[in-house]
């Protein structure tokens, strides 16, 4: 396993927009933007699986377990940083047993940042990471009807190789669940 310390800056690059991006490993001090972030997603009733705004308490706990199993090199867990302030998230979760090959890629962008490249640098970021793991294949989730998440998984070369009917409530409606893959190039 791959240990990184809270912090640590990876990589840095310009955005499609003219702006700095950093990419790094989450720290103590995003607290307050990490909450801010998962709430902004939530009332803009994002795809993503939330629904419920989160509390400072359960951010706390959630930010607590996530530096925990990174400083153990249990997981990989980048964020993206815009001046000064959080924006984007992507962690791999590697499965264990039989299946300890496998991870599951969670990313989410904040609003006023998609579509201009954090997406695609932090997933790179993320799968080269999950290589220094020994993870040979990477799935994710995602909602049927979320085109331009779909088409940033395609470009990223992961392939549509499972459906989950109905598996997501959206706004009264039962939407199904895409699985996604990639076979990661050892280097």
């Amino acid at each position: 396993m791959i240990q990184i310390s809270p912090g640590t800056v990876l990589y840095v690059f310009t955005a499609k927009d003219g702006r700095e991006v950093i990419l790094r490993t989450p720290k103590w001090e995003d607290l307050e933007d990490a909450l801010e972030f998962i709430n902004s997603l939530i009332k803009e009733e994002a795809k993503i699986l939330a629904i419920t705004e989160k509390t400072r308490e359960q951010e706390i706990d959630w930010l607590a377990e996530n530096l925990k199993k990174l400083e153990k090199g249990q997981h990989i867990f980048i964020v993206a940083e815009v001046d000064g302030k959080m924006v984007a998230g992507c962690e791999i979760n590697p499965s264990f047993g039989r299946m300890r090959h496998l991870g599951s890629l969670g990313i989410s962008v904040k609003d006023g940042y998609r579509g201009i490249g954090i997406g695609v640098d932090l997933m790179k970021e993320a799968e080269k990471h999950a290589i220094h793991m020994r993870l040979k294949s990477v799935k994710l989730e995602v909602f049927e009807n979320n085109e331009p998440a779909i088409a940033l998984y395609e470009k990223m070369g992961y392939k549509i190789t499972g459906r989950v009917p109905g598996a997501i409530l959206y706004k009264g409606e039962y939407i199904d669940s895409l699985i996604m893959t990639k076979k990661l190039l050892s280097s």
